[in-house]
């Protein structure tokens, strides 16, 4: 079956991207809507957007080449009908919050993906503050058992740019809650501001792209409480708007501490392998710690969303 290319859905977008943002930037500015932009820190979100586009237009052959890998080895073939590619919306969206997952839980991938999470606002730009690294972390080999089961890459990146594209309008603080209804299976702007949040209870917690449903399966839902506003950022903040700081800083963090253990391949192998915070010495600093060191200071809270008993 011969397959012709999907229209790229976020390029298509961008003047949307740009007139949200313009319009929010000005909503909130003059007070109209709640929430925070600081210039700098949205100049450099929209300085990383750009060379996230560059990037990936210049690995996208290599992404579809790396996907295509797989299809010779399919076991099914996918019809090319309305309600495969809701299929293939919904399966997507379930190994995007694995991908998503496995970003915060090992520090191999969070090199990448905490680039999104560096600024301390929470705004429109801050969907557009993406990384650098194109395809070439290997996550992107997840969606694989998608082209095992007969959906071609090209449908992959389709679905995939669709649920980029849904992610754009939840980085925001100026839409509180949602009907109740959507909030119970949609990730919307108050679940994505928890999973922006450094408070300890909110650290880890949900990873849906489209469907809040799979970490209310899965055990890492934590609602966003009125008494525990979110405060925004990585846990060791950067202090700096350079986009190239930005997206290589962890990267240089990486090298930098794999250079300290010396000729240790092991070593080098289990600081990519766990989580970000883990140490040789048994000394972490992991979410894991950070919210028992929380508890330890306010064990009446011990037991709450998001923190342990």
């Amino acid at each position: 079956m011969e397959f012709m290319p999907l229209p790229e859905v976020t390029t298509l977008a961008a003047p949307v991207f740009v007139f949200s943002v313009i319009l929010e930037w000005w909503a909130v500015k003059t007070g109209k809507w709640h929430g925070n932009y600081e210039t700098k820190d949205a100049i450099a979100s929209l300085a990383m957007g750009a060379g996230n586009v560059i990037v990936n237009t210049l690995t996208g052959a290599a992404a579809l080449w790396m996907m295509s890998l797989a299809w010779p080895y399919r076991v099914l073939t996918q019809p090319v009908t309305w309600w495969s590619f809701a299929i293939a919306f919904v399966l997507y969206d379930f190994i995007y919050y694995w991908k998503h997952r496995f970003a915060h839980r090992a520090r191999w991938w969070w090199m990448e993906h905490s680039t999104h999470h560096s600024s301390r606002h929470y705004n429109l730009t801050t969907a557009l503050r993406q990384p650098w690294f194109g395809p070439f972390t290997g996550l992107i080999f997840l969606g694989v058992p998608l082209v095992l089961i007969g959906y071609h890459p090209y449908v992959i990146f389709f679905v995939a740019s669709l649920n980029l594209l849904y992610q754009f309008w939840i980085h925001t603080e100026a839409i509180d809650k949602m009907p109740s209804w959507f909030e119970a299976v949609f990730n919307t702007p108050s679940h994505h501001r928890v999973h922006h949040a450094i408070n300890p209870r909110y650290l880890d917690t949900n990873y849906a792209g489209v469907f809040i449903i799979w970490d209310k399966m899965f055990g890492t839902y934590v609602p966003e409480l009125e008494d525990d506003k979110p405060v925004y950022g990585i846990v060791k903040q950067l202090e700096t708007y350079n986009p190239f700081l930005i997206a290589f800083l962890e990267l240089y963090g990486l090298i930098r501490d794999c250079a300290s253990d010396g000729l240790r391949p092991d070593r080098w192998l289990r600081r990519c392998a766990n989580a970000p915070g883990w140490s040789p010495d048994g000394q972490h600093k992991r979410s894991i710690e950070l919210k028992h060191a929380y508890i330890k200071e306010h064990p009446e809270q011990a037991g709450q969303p998001g923190l342990p008993k």
